[in-house]
């Protein structure tokens, strides 16, 4: 692996699950990042993605450096041919170029706009450090995907999951802010490459890309979605359609005990953080059904097997 954008740099990814699910049954300090340091970069928040991905390193050797670049870092310019008479204060071409020099893995986050879709497909923060470092690069979330948290999906399935070919299904859920497709992109694009029964159920409004759900099947009748499901995960996306709106705060979304009811005992997912009694209720969160803590508990180890595999490919 000679970086880790998305899907498409994953050649063999049961093998990669099964390499992460082993990380994670072994649970040691290796020494192959010894001497070696990830620059984590983050223009957006976080606690689950930036803790997990700096233990992961550290389970390899690593030394890591972590800036909040929104906030620390001077304001960059992302615009080949610009003319930098405005607030931004560096190029992209310069920072990613510099940073190649500390790190031997740069780590980038960064949420979308929400507001222009083509811009914000076009990803113009994330792959402006792919297209300029000359080190690899790693999606910690980008305007399009997370692909770490998709492989910490693929692996909790995987490693919960008592049938060989169970029903996944992906249900949209309430919330009072506009959140990204990111989550969800991922979780469908990797689901669709392991052998599960997926569903994706949302309201009219709420379809996800055609790019990206494909022939992945959409109910917009969440309850005869949820029939027979043995995996229940819970996530809000604002709309695709009418791009960044929030179309619907309906609580009847809300998954509570009598959706589970309609399962097969499903186990429930959520990337978190989650808003309880507005995505998932209490009684959810709180039962036996809920994996939400071992699920953030596997970020580790499909951190680590990532960064494993591309510092095997670059010694």
């Amino acid at each position: 692996m000679k970086k880790y954008i998305g899907i498409e740099d994953v050649n063999d990814l049961q093998e990669l699950v099964s390499e992460a699910l082993q990380l994670k049954k072994e649970n040691s300090a290796l020494s192959l990042g010894k001497g070696k340091t990830l620059g984590m970069l983050f223009f957006n928040p976080s606690l689950r993605t930036r803790l997990s991905t700096e233990k992961a390193a550290k389970l390899l050797g690593m030394d890591v450096m972590v800036m909040n670049a929104d906030k620390d870092g001077w304001a960059l310019e992302f615009e080949d041919g610009a003319i930098m008479n405005s607030n931004k204060a560096e190029h992209i071409k310069e920072a990613a170029g510099v940073l190649s020099q500390y790190c031997d893995i740069i780590a980038v986050r960064a949420f979308p706009g929400l507001e222009n879709r083509e811009k914000d497909e076009a990803d113009q923060v994330f792959l402006g450090f792919t297209k300029y470092a000359t080190v690899p690069v790693v999606n910690l979330e980008s305007a399009t995907g997370h692909p770490l948290q998709a492989l910490t999906d693929a692996m909790t399935i995987t490693e919960m999951s008592t049938k060989k070919r169970p029903k996944v299904v992906l249900t949209w859920a309430p919330h009072p802010r506009a959140l990204p497709q990111s989550v969800p992109n991922s979780l469908v694009e990797y689901m669709q490459k392991m052998d599960v029964d997926l569903v994706i159920t949302n309201p009219e409004g709420y379809d996800l890309s055609k790019d990206v759900r494909k022939d992945t099947p959409v109910y917009h009748d969440q309850e005869k979605a949820l029939k027979d499901a043995d995996f229940v995960y819970v996530k809000n996306w604002s709309s695709y359609e009418h791009y960044g709106k929030i179309l619907s705060e309906n609580p009847a979304w809300t998954v509570d005990n009598k959706k589970l009811g309609l399962t097969n005992d499903a186990k429930v997912m959520h990337c978190l953080p989650v808003r309880r009694n507005v995505v998932i209720a209490d009684e959810v969160l709180d039962g036996e059904n809920s994996v939400v803590i071992q699920q953030a508990g596997n970020r580790t180890f499909a951190a680590q097997a990532v960064l494993k595999r591309i510092l095997e490919n670059n010694k």
